[in-house]
């Protein structure tokens, strides 16, 4: 099954784009042996419209672009459900077991996610009670996915 990561923003040089890409390529052999490779990471650049629901549509519909053949959206929002890496871990293992050949995952800007996105996601997922900026989500999802792997490879990097 195929992972495609969209997310609005793009990260910097520097720490966060480091411990994010410490995380993607950690996941990456992992995703390969377990059947949910490739995984794509898309960066969108954030909407320049002058108010924020024309800026939450331009986004979503860049967004939605990039995952409209998935057969299994998520998308990351602070009112989505607050599962546990089990739970999210179970979650791809069922949809990669149950025939989707992809899945889309979605971050949204510092807006949020347009309506459009949120009614086509069948899974809304919130990272926490806080509300994070789109780089600390993006390494919070690579890390929550290389955490997936583990559990479901039956490594020792999550011992909970």
């Amino acid at each position: 099954m195929r992972l495609i990561v969209a997310a609005i923003g793009r990260l910097k040089d520097g720490p966060e784009r480091q411990l994010f890409e410490k995380y993607r390529d950690r996941f990456e052999p992992l995703a390969k042996r377990l059947g949910l490779a490739p995984v794509v990471w898309h960066e969108l650049g954030e909407s320049r419209a002058a108010d924020a629901a024309k800026r939450r549509h331009e986004e979503g519909a860049a967004l939605l672009k990039l995952v409209r053949d998935a057969e299994m959206v998520i998308a990351l929002d602070e009112r989505g459900k607050h599962l546990t890496s089990e739970v999210f871990a179970r979650t791809l293992a069922k949809t990669r077991d149950g025939g989707a050949k992809s899945t889309g995952i979605l971050i949204g800007g510092p807006d949020g996610l347009s309506q459009e996105a949120r009614e086509t996601a069948r899974l809304h997922i919130a990272l926490g009670a806080l509300t994070l900026p789109h780089a600390l989500a993006r390494i919070v999802l690579a890390e929550q996915l290389y955490r997936a792997g583990t559990i479901l490879s039956g490594h020792p990097y999550h011992r909970a």
